[in-house]
């Protein structure tokens, strides 16, 4: 019997191998239209073709599958290349080139025209690059040695970036001057007040840097938004005030401030807590934040010339809309951002309103319950950079979700990975998140000490009361349905701490 099987498990296995080669799948980007007769076509967008076998998948940029094929000639699909055509389901489709596989699995062949950069420059990078100068700026003052010691001298750093612990902005790259400094003005340094930078740890000084090349569009091109996700108590306030304060007096590109005004939108029970932190660092005489609430009005803020900063709580931003929306902000920062979660919310549509491209979100939980919360909240610092939602549903939250599930087989794990993999990098460009253990170091050993307090005369009069109670003295044997412990619990607690807490809870539920 095994004799009669081994020829024909063995042919199995020579089709399979003579199989194999077809299925091994391929990736093209392609252009694609209707079928017709037409000498020139009207591409009407672009597309992935995959081709495994001899049968071919059309998806467009979303992701959604548009054509299938089957019953092609192998050779006709391994001769694919650039400039070719081919029929798939009742459209015409024409090759633009070849995709590999790990950008495919990756999900990159779908970003195009996000425009992130490949490479991100370091924290502490310097380039000198020349500005870009327009030809023959000035006919009647020609570049003379005295001319360029006079732009040396009104072109100057507000602080000292070589003195001892200055921290000192990264330059702008090449593409960057070419996009934001059309007029050729000369590079300045830009450095973080000492009279706050002394004060920064380490971790600060990065994040600082971090949100810098965020808001100025240096992390990703033609994006100005950040999240810093760090823990509680890492200073992300600090964080903050140090680069509003630098961003409202410099500039990299001649001087001139990037900020005009800045809106910081907190929870009621913060909005004074920001103020007190902006007096902390700073000072009441180098900077006034104006807060809005029942007596200070937006108007007054309007009209004022004193205040560059406005402090406002979420619910008071919803009933002075109107009036918010007129003021040109050139940064918006929103803190405990992670409220931000649903985008259809009268919260985010209000402030997705705001014509303010450059967007800071600080939380200390940058995911919530699934990834289309983890959308809303880059989404709304840096719009389109991750698709359209469905795009995003497609490329990154089905294939992640789908590879965590029990009955996931080898590939979809496998696809789920790398779509999490590339996730995380792309939004590792605006997202910096830090832990606890980072300041640990600079903390004492802990110690815990256990003290005993022994209780007053009253306290040990009423709590024998207590325990020699019926309904206590019930509770304890059990003899009471659905006996209330915890109250009994809750109630020698209150006696513990102080007898004042007991008699409030007695006296309110008297009256």
């Amino acid at each position: 019997l095994d004799a009669l099987h081994l020829p024909a498990l063995g042919a199995a296995k020579e089709a399979a191998a003579q199989e194999e080669p077809d299925c091994l799948a391929k990736y093209f980007s392609v252009v694609w239209c209707k079928a017709s007769k037409k000498k020139h076509k009207k591409w009407e967008g672009d597309a992935v073709l995959i081709t495994k076998g001899k049968s071919v998948i059309l998806k467009d940029m979303e992701g959604k599958d548009i054509g299938r094929g089957t019953g092609y000639k192998s050779k006709e699909l391994d001769s694919l290349d650039e400039g070719q055509t081919l029929m798939v389901g009742g459209k015409e489709i024409e090759v633009m080139g070849v995709i590999s596989a790990d950008d495919f699995s990756s999900g990159r062949c779908f970003q195009a025209g996000i425009g992130t950069h490949d490479t991100v420059p370091t924290a502490f990078s310097q380039t000198n690059m020349k500005p870009f100068c327009k030809p023959f700026k000035s006919v009647s003052q020609p570049n003379t040695k005295e001319n360029m010691l006079k732009d040396s001298q009104s072109y100057k750093p507000r602080h000292d970036p070589n003195a001892s612990n200055s921290l000192v902005m990264p330059k702008p790259n090449a593409s960057h001057q070419w996009m934001f400094n059309k007029a050729g003005l000369p590079m300045v340094d830009v450095v973080v007040d000492p009279y706050i930078a002394n004060n920064l740890r380490p971790h600060q000084k990065e994040g600082i840097i971090f949100l810098y090349e965020c808001v100025m569009g240096m992390r990703v091109s033609g994006r100005f938004g950040a999240i810093l996700a760090d823990e509680m108590g890492l200073g992300k306030t600090l964080q903050c005030i140090a680069l509003v304060w630098t961003l409202l007096r410099q500039g990299v590109y001649g001087c001139k401030p990037i900020l005009k005004r800045a809106l910081i939108v907190t929870p009621g029970s913060l909005v004074k807590n920001w103020k007190k932190e902006f007096q902390k660092w700073l000072g009441s005489e180098r900077i006034k934040v104006f807060t809005v609430d029942q007596d200070h009005k937006v108007e007054e803020f309007i009209v004022s010339p004193l205040y560059s900063v406005m402090i406002i709580s979420y619910e008071m931003l919803l009933r002075s809309l109107d009036q918010i929306q007129a003021i040109e902000f050139s940064l918006l920062i929103c803190d405990e951002g992670h409220r931000l979660k649903n985008s259809s919310i009268k919260t985010t549509t209000a402030l997705t309103s705001l014509s303010c491209e450059r967007r800071i979100i600080l939380t200390g939980t940058p995911i919530q319950n699934d990834l289309q919360e983890f959308y809303a909240l880059i989404e709304f610092v840096n719009p389109g950079i991750l698709g359209s939602l469905s795009t995003y549903r497609k490329i990154y939250e089905e294939p992640i979700v789908r590879s965590r599930e029990p009955s996931a087989t080898k590939e979809e794990k496998e696809l789920g990975e790398k779509r999490a993999a590339e996730l995380t990098r792309l939004t590792g460009l605006f997202i910096l998140r830090r832990t606890q253990e980072i300041i640990n170091k600079f903390l004492p050993p802990k110690k815990e000490s256990i003290i005993f307090c022994r209780p007053t005369a009253l306290q040990l009069e009423l709590y024998q009361k207590l325990l020699s109670s019926r309904v206590i003295r019930s509770c304890l044997q059990g003899r009471l349905e659905n006996s209330p412990h915890l109250i009994c619990i809750g109630a020698l607690k209150k006696l513990c701490n102080h007898p004042c807490l007991l008699f409030k809870a007695i006296k309110v539920s008297i009256c």
